[in-house]
């Protein structure tokens, strides 16, 4: 009887042990997720690192998908520093079901980019023609996860982009090519603009170069069908490029193009824009690339200082507003614009529009003068958050 009391007694105590030891490990393993994922993916709207810890009896299994391969490797790396053994079943991001189609081109004036797999799902973003995007994986019902050059990943359907392989994409980057600088219009299928229409088109739209005929151009999409654009209506992309000189003039100019345009959430394109696609497209095309949203744009830039007003400000600089940090409650940044001078600014409310800060003005609104939060310079920034296009990873030859 004594015997067995103690072989129970032994049993009870192992058993409690290891399953300590499990706990403590598990714990361990969870505070190092915990770290990797504040370190490489703060923003889950620029950086996949979705990772969870299975046990199965004494092993311990990882689980999940990154496109990060430096996160992947820092995990590996303190997970055998604090003595952890695992089974890494994490998937690295391009996912090898897309065999080597990991790159693609934008194939309509403006695709939608969607918060998930599905056709009702919010509009996260835009895209327009032209744009090169990387391919993480393929969803359901014809959409794929993909990143585009702000970072930005949600999922577009296959009809949105055409998908190519490393040399596919390299031969297209280095094509020549041609941008629309025309607000709106089309594509013919012929040198004669009353010929079948090929497509829309808008600002900031860019296809490759075939030739020339009479006064348009001949140009080629992504997909390889084949159009003709005015020349009064476009320029070669490597001219309307070295020819930029983005400065507070400029950034107006651009913005006042789009006076009237309906707000529309997650647009970025001149069919429509949200505060930040609308500062977003005032920017690229001065060849300028900006984080997507306001509250990745307040990260950018150099602060100004505004504490005694606007004095300080120049035009085409950003203004963000929001709610201010309470101790209960974090900062919040939900609205950008940009400043015009004397306390006016641009951006798109309702409609891209101008409202101002000085309550002199019939057009001052109380609402946005309440609830400024900063501002920050943009231009000449470009080791702070942005990047000229061309300097971007995804305009440039794999």
């Amino acid at each position: 009887m004594k015997t067995s009391l103690i072989t129970c007694f032994i049993t009870i105590f192992l058993f409690t042990n290891n399953y300590a030891q499990i706990n403590t490990t598990m714990e361990k393993v969870n505070s190092i997720l915990k770290e990797v994922k504040e370190k490489f993916a703060p923003d889950k709207r620029v950086a996949i690192f979705i990772v969870e810890t299975n046990q199965h009896s004494n092993k311990f299994e990882l689980k999940g998908e990154t496109n990060l391969p430096e996160a992947k490797k820092y995990l590996e790396d303190a997970l055998i520093k604090a003595g952890v053994s695992v089974d890494d079943n994490i998937n690295l991001l391009p996912s090898k079901e897309l065999d080597g189609k990991t790159f693609g081109i934008i194939n309509l004036s403006a695709a939608n980019i969607r918060s998930d797999s599905d056709h009702p799902a919010e509009l996260a973003t835009q895209a327009i023609l032209g744009t090169p995007v990387k391919i993480l994986k393929k969803g359901d019902d014809g959409y794929y996860l993909i990143q585009t050059p702000d970072g930005y990943i949600a999922w577009l359907d296959d009809d949105g982009f055409a998908a190519m392989n490393e040399k596919e994409f390299n031969d297209w980057l280095s094509a020549e090519k041609i941008i629309y600088t025309n607000d709106f219009g089309f594509s013919y299928s012929s040198a004669d603009q009353n010929s079948q229409r090929v497509s829309d088109l808008v600002i900031g739209n860019i296809l490759k170069l075939n030739g020339e005929e009479n006064n348009f151009y001949s140009v080629v999409y992504p997909d390889g069908r084949k159009a003709f654009i005015k020349k009064d209506e476009a320029k070669m992309f490597k001219d309307w490029y070295a020819s930029l000189n983005p400065n507070g003039e400029t950034i107006l100019q651009t913005a006042y193009r789009f006076m009237g345009v309906p707000y529309l959430w997650g647009g970025t394109s001149a069919k429509g824009m949200d505060c930040s696609g609308f500062t977003k497209t005032v920017y690229f095309l001065n060849g300028i690339i900006l984080p997507r949203d306001a509250s990745q744009q307040v990260n950018a830039g150099d602060l100004i200082d505004t504490k005694d007003g606007w004095q300080n400000l120049q035009a085409g600089d950003l203004l963000f507003f929001g709610s201010k940090a309470k101790e209960n409650r974090k900062e919040k940044i939900t609205h950008v614009a940009i400043y015009i001078g004397d306390g006016d600014f641009i951006h798109a409310a309702g409609r891209v529009r101008i409202n101002s800060l000085n309550a002199s003005k019939s057009y001052f609104s109380n609402y946005r003068n309440s609830s400024f939060i900063r501002a920050k310079r943009m231009l000449n920034t470009v080791d702070k958050g942005t990047q000229k296009i061309l300097e971007n990873s995804f305009y440039k030859s794999k």
